[in-house]
């Protein structure tokens, strides 16, 4: 576990760095300097961008983690050469598409919200752009170098974001001029990527026909409805809430989720190298290395998203005190509901990634595709009810639902699955924490709250799951932190 601990630790501070910089984007400069319409507007045109980078994508980064460990070392850069060109099979009819139709498309967009129509021309490009962008980064990940690219993919966005949004408060550029250089930034990390990619491993291109073409497109075309519909689950609602309410909600609501979206920041830094190593794994039918890092991932994600949920829900009504627009405190509902449902996510592991990578996959994507289907017709429902909690409530019972699903399709294919009574411990103490942590009210300025409430919550829950010894891994690093825990 050396190499999995190690870049994810890397992987984990280059992540919380940018949803540092994130969270200043989200909280402060877009309220004040953008407002909730602007920030909404980003937010969508973001969100169907998304959408449609699956699709562009064509599968190929998850095809590559998936099966280039299956290749001998010489066959390895014929199957590189061959699969990087597939995207464009997809991409190029989409850009006819995207150019000759963009009036019909822009109209269609904007029908609720007429500011839309002006800047769907970014769609595609940060789409395209974050599509090739995937495909490098899985270049480089399947020689387990996941750090620079994790680095490119979780800060360089919002660090991007943070200099346009200084740039447009001091009216040295325009709206126009902020999506102009926002889409040039997304190229040049694309251009960064292809660097560190051929640095790691230099092309040698080659056109001779990977040995099993057949099943590397079959598999691509599933990962292709897999990711659409995964994106789908993802960003669909905020694409569907500007159809129903007025644009600022979606602002109001992208705040929430960007916020109950730290969660699930220690899965993202894990599953960087995990994916990598799950496929391995599977392809060298080590069932007794697939079965521990599935163990392992799971109780090491809950109790990490554990301590990110007890610091998001304990301090959730002071951060939002401290936005001038109080029409975010409306979203306190929907992070508690999605953080809680990242949580349980969280908890069940690499389940995901063993499907995706195994010969079961078809599942994986019935799955997702049944999730995408529940999502849409739930928000349909109650989105004109219930608003953004609508959204939230759909979202939380599907993710649930289909977290407990897919982990019985695991343990049916593979005769495994990850709980213990260390993850019914586990649950116990974050629950106990989050009900003493929303009794708690110090009558402070909103900061002094924030910082002494994740000060307490923080060594509080160290010391517990420290006592009662629920991880190996996480036992050993703080073992080697701190010596108080030896």
């Amino acid at each position: 576990m050396n190499m999995l601990t190690s870049q994810s630790t890397k992987n984990l501070a280059s992540i919380m760095l940018g949803f540092g910089i994130g969270a200043v984007n989200t909280l402060v400069f877009y309220p004040y300097f953008f407002g909730a319409e602007k920030q909404g507007l980003v937010v969508f045109l973001l969100a169907v961008s998304n959408l449609l980078m699956p699709l562009i994508g064509f599968g190929v980064a998850q095809t590559i983690i998936k099966f280039h460990s299956s290749y001998a070392e010489n066959e390895r850069q014929g199957f590189l050469s061959y699969v990087v060109l597939l995207p464009l099979l997809i991409a190029l009819p989409l850009g006819f598409v995207a150019i000759f139709f963009h009036d019909a498309v822009a109209g269609l967009l904007s029908v609720e919200n007429p500011i839309i129509a002006s800047y769907t021309w970014v769609i595609f490009s940060v789409a395209f752009a974050t599509a090739y962008f995937e495909v490098f980064y899985s270049w480089a990940r399947v020689h387990f170098k996941s750090v620079l690219g994790n680095t490119l993919k979780e800060i360089y966005p919002r660090l991007s974001i943070f200099i346009l949004l200084i740039l447009y408060a001091a009216n040295a550029i325009d709206l126009n001029l902020f999506f102009g250089l926002l889409v040039g930034l997304y190229y040049l990390r694309l251009v960064l990527m292809i660097r560190i990619a051929f640095r790691i491993q230099s092309p040698k291109f080659s056109w001779q026909k990977p040995k099993n073409l057949p099943e590397l497109i079959r598999y691509s075309l599933y990962l292709v409805l897999a990711a659409s519909a995964g994106s789908l689950i993802i960003d669909i609602d905020k694409s569907m809430l500007p159809q129903y309410l007025d644009i600022s909600q979606t602002g109001f609501y992208s705040v929430a989720i960007y916020t109950a979206t730290l969660i699930e920041v220690p899965g993202r830094a894990l599953f960087q190298i995990l994916n990598p190593m799950v496929a391995k794994a599977i392809n060298e039918n080590n069932t007794a290395r697939l079965s521990k890092l599935y163990k392992d991932s799971s109780i090491n994600l809950l109790l990490l998203a554990g301590w990110f949920f007890l610091l998001v829900n304990g301090s959730i009504e002071s951060l939002f005190e401290l936005l001038e627009d109080k029409g975010y405190s409306n979203a306190i509902w929907v992070v508690l509901m999605i953080s809680f449902g990242k949580l349980i996510t969280m908890s069940s592991g690499a389940a995901n990634t063993i499907l995706i990578n195994s010969k079961k996959y078809q599942t994986a994507l019935l799955l997702t595709i049944f999730m995408a289907v529940f999502v849409v017709i739930g928000n349909i429902l109650f989105i004109p009810k219930y608003g953004i909690n609508g959204a939230a409530i759909t979202t939380l019972v599907l993710v649930v639902l289909f977290t407990f699903i897919r982990m019985a399709f695991v343990y049916f294919y593979f005769g495994t699955q990850p709980y213990g009574k260390h993850t019914i411990l586990a649950f116990i103490v974050i629950g106990l924490m989050f009900l003493g942590v929303s009794f708690v009210h110090l009558n402070v300025h909103p900061i002094w709250e924030i910082g002494i409430k994740s000060t307490l919550i923080t060594v509080v829950y160290v010391l517990v799951i420290a006592s009662l010894k629920l991880s190996p891994t996480l036992q050993q690093t703080l073992q080697n932190k701190f010596k108080i825990f030896s």
